[in-house]
């Protein structure tokens, strides 16, 4: 049975690490998505960047956008140039990205993750 928490990220991040030690010392049982390993699913990215927009999920502050050719970076002009750049390149995702019981969560925020637990969003 899989787990109703779902992480996605890449396991050598370092905020993914966070994250996942922030999930398992609060006891939420979850199931890791490595996009490294696992690829990334087209129709999943689609629903992150409609929830919250293709500017949020796409990381430009990471080592692998800088290191994209300038031509490449210039094509992302809207969501559909910015997944396939994200597609090709799956460290230029956001991490993590959270999914659980129907609430999505971009990105590792302590703060409003213990705030999700206490309301049982997170679990």
């Amino acid at each position: 049975m899989e787990s109703a928490v779902k992480l996605y990220g890449i396991r050598n991040c370092d905020t993914v690490k966070k994250a996942r030690k922030f999930l398992e010392e609060a006891g939420v049982d979850y199931s890791f998505h490595d996009y490294k390993k696992e690829g990334v699913d087209a129709d999943k990215l689609t629903a992150f960047v409609s929830e919250f927009g293709w500017d949020t999920v796409l990381n430009k502050k990471g080592t692998t956008w800088r290191k994209l050719d300038d031509d490449v970076k210039e094509s992302v002009t809207d969501a559909q140039s910015a997944m396939a750049v994200m597609i090709e390149n799956p460290s230029t995702i956001k991490r993590p990205i959270v999914e659980a019981q129907g609430k999505n969560f971009i990105g590792f925020d302590p703060v409003a993750w213990e705030m999700s637990l206490e309301l049982g969003e997170l679990k």
